[in-house]
């Protein structure tokens, strides 16, 4: 073992001690540093990881819509299907409408479906809490749990649909009575957008609701999981011509995305800050050490020590401290990753303020994606930053003249 590694070692890791002082303050603060970079990544990871499958799931992997209503779509419908691409192909109309029970008025988002084919692109079988697929029919709904939590409205219950076409039949002296439907099941998807706000109906229903006769808004694709949902949809769109375009769940909600990647990468540059501000404190104990240590360091150069060996010494001190604060940041990370629910569910009790998490996120829980590439990121970040945070003292150490360092009281 060279004599400077030794040397090192035996700074950081003194006899009869874990750690020395100075080089503990260092760790904690090179851990804490990791330890926060890789939580805030951890959870945003989580947050665009869970949202994006959210919005697949909810919007499917692509929609056709027309320059108007979608007359011909049973023909286009059948064409999709036969593609390789495509999983399956259903139509849908959406809309907004005002729904009321027990005197409460609610004005939710709402989805024609076909029960047939609708279910194969929306699993709305996998979002049902109550009720069944089969009980769906034209005179009955799907409440999402928002909306049935606001109208107080149960499977069974009876609510009033009010559609936007009585405005216009008003104007011809036309009176439209709501019409009335039954709760045949509630939903959640987990995307609190939707769940807030949501109701599903059969596709004839909502073609009478908007008056749409046989026309659909538009066709909802499922996609084969090796398809690029980008390259389909430009080449379906340039095959349908110029009545039609073609627009992924990433097109649709492309500024919210993009949202989502830029408080990601801005928290990541902030959370930087934390593991320079570290760097700094391995840089001062470091340069302390030097100071303090300037008599030996003269005594070592006189014994025949070369100017490389005395730096290394102190610039392998900043990269053991950036190794072992690196090793217990990415430990504390996991385990504070692990308990997370539990730390949230303490703070929301502590604070009061639980529900903020559902209305800025749209999630009641604290999602983690874990992506290896971070971890990697992170760590040869934090490795490489200690290192470099011991060179200065190292240089200083190394141009001390051993004559003059002897002399040093």
């Amino acid at each position: 073992m060279p004599w400077y590694l030794y040397a090192a070692l035996k700074q950081i890791f003194p006899s009869g001690k874990i750690l020395s002082f100075f080089a503990l303050i260092s760790v904690v603060g090179v851990a804490l540093g990791v330890m926060v970079l890789l939580i805030v990544q951890s959870v945003m990871n989580g947050f665009v990881y869970d949202i994006r499958s959210s919005l697949a799931k909810t919007n499917g992997d692509v929609r056709i819509f027309g320059n108007g209503l979608i007359n011909d779509w049973e023909g286009l419908v059948e064409d999709l299907e036969k593609r390789p691409e495509v999983t399956a192909a259903a139509p849908f109309s959406q809309g907004v409408v005002m729904v009321q029970a027990a005197n409460r008025p609610l004005f939710p988002y709402v989805w024609g479906l076909d029960p047939r084919s609708g279910s194969e692109v929306l699993p709305v079988e996998e979002f049902l809490y109550a009720g069944n697929l089969e009980d769906l029919d034209d005179r009955s709904v799907f409440l999402s749990s928002g909306v049935a939590g606001q109208l107080g409205a149960l499977v069974g219950s009876e609510v009033d649909i009010y559609t936007p076409l009585m405005l216009d039949r008003m104007k011809n002296d036309e009176i439209l009575l709501p019409i009335g439907m039954r709760v045949a099941g509630i939903f959640e998807t987990g995307w609190n957008e939707v769940d807030a706000n949501t109701i599903l109906v059969t596709l004839r229903t909502m073609q009478e609701l908007y008056g749409l006769g046989d026309s659909v808004h538009g066709i909802t694709l499922k996609l084969q999981k090796d398809a690029d949902a980008g390259v389909f949809a430009g080449m379906i769109g340039r095959e349908l011509g110029d009545g039609y375009f073609a627009r992924t769940w990433m097109d649709m909600n492309e500024d919210f995305l993009f949202v989502l990647r830029l408080e990601k990468t801005i928290l990541f540059f902030i959370m930087i800050f934390i593991v320079l501000v570290a760097s700094f404190s391995i840089a001062i104990s470091l340069m302390m050490a030097v100071i303090r240590k300037t008599r030996e360091i003269g005594l070592l150069s006189a014994m025949g020590a070369s100017r490389f060996g005395v730096g290394a010494c102190f610039c392998l001190q900043g990269f053991l401290i950036g190794v072992v604060g690196t090793l217990i940041g990415v430990g504390g990370a996991l385990l504070v990753l692990h308990f997370r629910e539990g730390i949230l569910r303490a703070f929301a009790e502590l604070t009061g303020r639980g529900q903020a998490l559902v209305d800025a996120y749209g999630f009641s829980y604290l999602p983690v994606h874990y992506i290896p590439s971070d971890f990697v990121i992170v760590t040869v970040f934090s490795i490489v930053v200690s290192t470099l945070a011991g060179l200065i003292p190292a240089w200083r150490a190394a141009r001390l003249q051993p004559a003059e360092a002897l002399r040093s009281e």
